[in-house]
């Protein structure tokens, strides 16, 4: 369990650094410290803080797209007011003025690319994974979470991703 204060601290960070330079955190407070105690979590188990709704495998050369703030931020958050986790927002989000949307996922091809070489290292994920079946948010936890992050539908959106069905051979 990553500590309070270790949350805390990173939003502190984070909100300073980024808002002068032109980059909003989530105005949603609760919903931002689950982001970022996820990063956390990535940082203690991998030594970087890879974006926590995407899956990372561990090595940093391989997952540097994805190290946050992703190589996809900026794009995503021109064309539709936010980074793909929902981290980063626009300042009209930021402000009230507009509010999220559905991201399509950036890295389709490298996510393809390390699932077809390198079906292995998904097999260490203990826990299961839960695919959003409106927007495809994927999330490796015990249950599905109650709203998606990314689309905001209900957590009986949510299936079991399984590999054998989604990621034919």
């Amino acid at each position: 369990m990553i500590e309070k204060e270790r949350v805390n601290d990173l939003r502190g960070k984070l909100a300073e650094l980024n808002q002068r330079r032109g980059y909003y955190l989530n105005p949603d407070v609760e919903f931002t410290k689950e982001l970022l105690e996820s990063l956390l979590v990535n940082e203690d188990r991998y030594g970087y803080q890879a974006c926590p709704c995407r899956l990372a495998t561990g090595k940093r050369a391989e997952d540097l797209d994805i190290v946050c703030p992703c190589d996809y931020r900026d794009a995503d958050i021109i064309d539709y007011g936010a980074c793909y986790c929902g981290l980063y927002v626009s300042k009209d989000i930021y402000e009230g003025k507009s509010r999220l949307k559905p991201i399509p996922e950036r890295r389709k091809f490298k996510i393809e690319g390390v699932i077809m070489e390198s079906k292995k290292e998904f097999d260490v994920v203990k826990l299961p994974v839960w695919r959003c079946t409106v927007c495809g948010y994927l999330c490796a936890r015990e249950n599905p979470p109650e709203i998606c992050p990314i689309c905001g539908v209900a957590h009986d959106r949510f299936e079991r991703f399984e590999r054998s069905k989604h990621c034919p051979k």
